[in-house]
């Protein structure tokens, strides 16, 4: 692999963010939204930070493929030993909604797995930044994930939780990338999902979270594998080590009985 400038994808992932900013609010509702299918939102601000990334990122590795939420259709690349694996706007539902939980995901993916990642939250005032075998920060503060040992009273991003499940519930961001940079930071210890869901939504989180010192898999706990041409992965795991046997267990039963969602 020819060197890569990581300082300039940091870069262009905060400059993704402001060009984001600019049709972004606090309280204030986009209007140009649609829905590219059932359930599934995107604006105007999505379709140029993607083609903002997109030109940039490709001109830094001309030989890297390109996978991402809003033009993966044509599966660009996706299968290359390089390929960027990016979401210009993940929680585009709070950003709509003039809410705080979104982010740049940008990620690179070395044959199936992700070797470098960002988060740019800039209504947050964050920058998340991990490589592979190095180092994981946010803000350039170095983090390392929740040990937790009980799952009792573990930490859970969720706006509210039955009582009867005794779990804490913390601040839920739409971005499930922020969700598992939540745990990375020792901010949340487990966060879950059962639904079929898109690579580019979590690759970028993995290498942040992994790198400091959680487990992430897919919701089975089976090995997260990238850079594939459907671009699609049964849920998330990611949360303290300590935690993933009873999580596992957990929601491998959740699925037998219930299924996976879509």
């Amino acid at each position: 692999m020819a060197d890569i400038d990581f300082d300039r994808v940091i870069a262009i992932a905060k400059q993704g963010g402001a060009l984001a900013m600019r049709h972004w609010a606090p309280g204030k509702k986009e209007a140009n939204i649609w829905e590219k299918s059932p359930g599934q939102i995107v604006s105007d601000a999505d379709l140029a930070v993607d083609s903002f990334l997109r030109a940039e990122l490709e001109k830094l590795v001309p030989s890297a493929g390109w996978l991402s939420e809003e033009t993966h259709i044509d599966h660009s690349g996706a299968g290359e030993e390089l390929t960027w694996v990016v979401d210009p706007i993940d929680g585009t539902k709070d950003y709509v909604a003039g809410k705080t939980g979104w982010c740049v995901s940008v990620a690179l993916v070395q044959n199936d797995a992700p070797i470098f990642g960002v988060l740019e939250a800039p209504a947050l005032q964050e920058t998340w930044v991990a490589k592979a075998g190095s180092h994981t920060e946010v803000n350039g503060r170095s983090i390392a994930a929740s040990r937790r040992t009980q799952y009792q009273g573990c930490r859970i991003p969720a706006e509210e939780l039955p009582p009867e499940l005794d779990l804490t519930a913390v601040t839920k961001p739409n971005s499930i990338a922020l969700r598992m940079a939540m745990v990375a930071d020792d901010r949340a210890d487990v966060v879950a999902s059962t639904r079929w869901g898109h690579e580019w939504d979590i690759a970028a989180a993995h290498v942040i979270a992994a790198e400091a010192g959680a487990s992430v898999t897919n919701a089975l706990g089976e090995t997260l594998v990238y850079n594939g041409t459907h671009g699609k992965a049964l849920g998330v795991l990611c949360c303290s080590p300590n935690l993933y046997d009873e999580a596992v267990q957990r929601i491998g039963k959740y699925v037998t009985e219930n299924g996976a969602s879509h």
